[in-house]
């Protein structure tokens, strides 16, 4: 709860990845907050009482909505999915105007990776944003699992990683109020 208020300030991308894990804790402690108590909160050992509190009070939230927004199992809570919709809105604005040209050329030098990723992805095609957000988690997950990532998949993970630091870069500006774009 700490981190993610951190992260959604400071760096969009880094929240989106640390709240898709949460979900995914959440789902392997069986959406019971009893689990998530012993296996998460009472891990942080320097919270105060309300702290503990406010923590438990904000996972129970995400317990709540994950049921009833039919997530329990697979998928992403609509918080998540909103901030995918903000990014991709973005996406597209920074494309359009020639100032954010080298915006534009990151995106264009990453663009045969996302290609190729959503070519093997099968029949749920996500956008170009969320494919770049979804390759990053795998490889998360892969290391988590202490799994070998080839050459290949470490230079594509940084181009990605890469113009993903851009665009939370320019989200940031955005969410300040100090980036000029057109509608």
């Amino acid at each position: 709860m700490i981190t993610a208020s951190v992260k959604k300030r400071e760096n969009i991308a880094e929240y989106l990845l640390y709240m898709w894990q949460i979900e995914d804790l959440i789902r392997a402690n069986s959406l019971d907050i009893d689990k998530i108590k012993v296996s998460i909160i009472d891990q942080y050992k320097d919270l105060t009482d309300t702290q503990r509190k406010e923590m438990t009070e904000w996972y129970e939230s995400l317990i709540d909505m994950m049921r009833r927004e039919g997530v329990a199992e697979k998928g992403h809570l609509q918080i998540n999915k909103n901030v995918i919709i903000q990014l991709e809105d973005l996406h597209r604005r920074l494309l359009k105007e020639d100032k954010y040209a080298s915006y534009s050329a990151q995106f264009y030098h990453t663009l045969p990776i996302i290609v190729e990723l959503r070519a093997k992805s099968g029949e749920e095609k996500a956008g170009e944003i969320e494919t770049c957000f979804n390759a990053l988690y795998g490889i998360l997950l892969l290391r988590l699992q202490g799994k070998e990532i080839t050459e290949e998949t470490k230079a594509a993970t940084a181009q990605i990683s890469k113009f993903l630091a851009i665009l939370a870069m320019y989200y940031k500006k955005d969410y300040n109020n100090e980036l000029e774009l057109e509608g």
